[in-house]
């Protein structure tokens, strides 16, 4: 029973150890293909457009500060803010990438919060008026 018990508690090991270490050994070319697959998705979701700035890294240590002119399917082009230089970078070369970008939503709703202040201040200022706060 017990020779029994730590055979299967070597295979179970050895089979476990074996799928982690498959696991482990994914090739430089897998790994720059995911992180080129993040890159051209963070790009894809900031967006295109002079509102979207960027601050990339690439591998030979350059930075790029600019926003996004276009995006395509192999590379994506950063135009420096002062000179309008554009830049292409292919995803693959990229280490870092950070942005900001307000979507839509996010204006509609400051927008709104902006609209309900003022309303809100108004109300205040006719109420202080008929109360006779300004006679």
């Amino acid at each position: 029973m017990f020779k029994k018990t730590i055979s299967m508690f070597l295979v179970f090991t050895m089979l476990y150890v074996g799928g982690a270490m498959t696991a482990l050994a994914a090739t430089s070319a897998e790994k720059d293909a995911a992180r080129a697959a993040k890159v051209k998705a963070a790009v894809a979701k900031l967006g295109v457009g002079t509102d979207t700035r960027v601050s990339v890294k690439l591998k030979d240590k350059t930075k790029l500060a600019g926003y996004i002119a276009e995006a395509g399917e192999e590379s994506f082009v950063v135009a420096d803010l002062k000179t309008g230089a554009a830049t292409t970078v292919v995803y693959p070369a990229v280490t870092q990438i950070k942005g900001h970008n307000l979507s839509t939503g996010a204006k509609i709703a400051i927008g709104a919060a902006i609209g309900v202040g003022v309303l809100v201040l108004v109300l205040i200022l006719v109420r202080l008026n008929n109360e006779g706060a300004f006679d």
